[in-house]
């Protein structure tokens, strides 16, 4: 009887033994076992055409300075056409530019400015907004305020008063877009000169300076058009092709 027991107990522990490797073999398997997050799971399903109950959304947004500075960049162009004389084009035909300013220089630069306050851009998102309010703002001012006003012979002044609000906001716009690049900071300064020769020549009722003005308003355009050119170009070939001269702050920190 006494081997009997000594044989179960020795069964006994044999199977204990047995069990705790067992189960330690099973504790490696499990930890070597490749897992799965949900996302990487349903981007796997999504690769090999199985059927996925939730659709990927992207998780970031693409760069839209590049459509706010081209939608102000044609608009201002196409305008500044006008401004710059008769000698370019028939001043009759003054109307095309409204539209491109309700739906390009306006709306698609307005939704540039809310897409920039979507990526945490202070900067852009205040100056898509404001200048896409400006080009709607613009064109409603010119196909109803103007003609209503027409009579009155004060219609230059009411435009100057208008440039003159909007030279004060590119102003301080001009002095924090020297912290963000050399191009922003050229288009504000050149901006700026192209505000106050239009805001002259309509407040002194002188066509030759709004003409000037004009011709400022093109290069405006054409620097803008760099800015977005560059945007689209060197984020496609994934380097950088037109340099924007971007601002990086300094590494050394002043003590007080």
């Amino acid at each position: 009887m006494a081997k009997v027991a000594d044989q179960s107990d020795e069964t006994s522990t044999n199977t204990t033994i047995d069990m705790n490797l067992l189960n330690k073999s099973n504790n490696s398997d499990l930890k070597n076992t490749p897992s799965l997050t949900n996302e990487q799971f349903e981007l796997l399903l999504h690769r090999i055409g199985g059927i996925s109950q939730r659709t990927p959304v992207p998780t970031t947004l693409g760069n839209p300075g590049a459509l706010g500075l081209g939608g102000f960049a044609l608009t201002t162009f196409m305008l500044s056409v006008f401004n710059a004389g008769s000698n370019l084009i028939d001043s009759k035909l003054e109307g095309v530019v409204l539209p491109v300013a309700l739906f390009y220089g306006g709306l698609a630069q307005f939704a540039a400015g809310m897409w920039e306050f979507s990526i945490n851009n202070t900067f852009g998102a205040t100056a898509f907004t404001s200048y896409g309010g400006f080009w709607m703002s613009f064109a409603a001012y010119v196909h109803i305020v103007v003609p209503e006003i027409a009579s009155t012979g004060k219609a230059k002044q009411a435009t100057g008063l208008f440039l003159l609000s909007w030279f004060i906001f590119t102003l301080y716009m001009n002095v924090a877009a020297y912290r963000t690049s050399k191009l922003l900071f050229i288009l504000f300064t050149v901006l700026n000169i192209t505000f106050l020769l239009l805001i002259i020549g309509n407040l002194t009722n002188t066509p030759v300076v709004t003409n000037v003005g004009g011709w400022f308003g093109i290069l405006t355009a054409a620097v803008a058009w760099y800015g977005s050119a560059a945007i689209v170009i060197n984020i496609t070939w994934k380097q950088q092709v037109l340099p924007l001269g971007v601002w990086e702050p300094s590494s050394t920190h002043v003590k007080h």
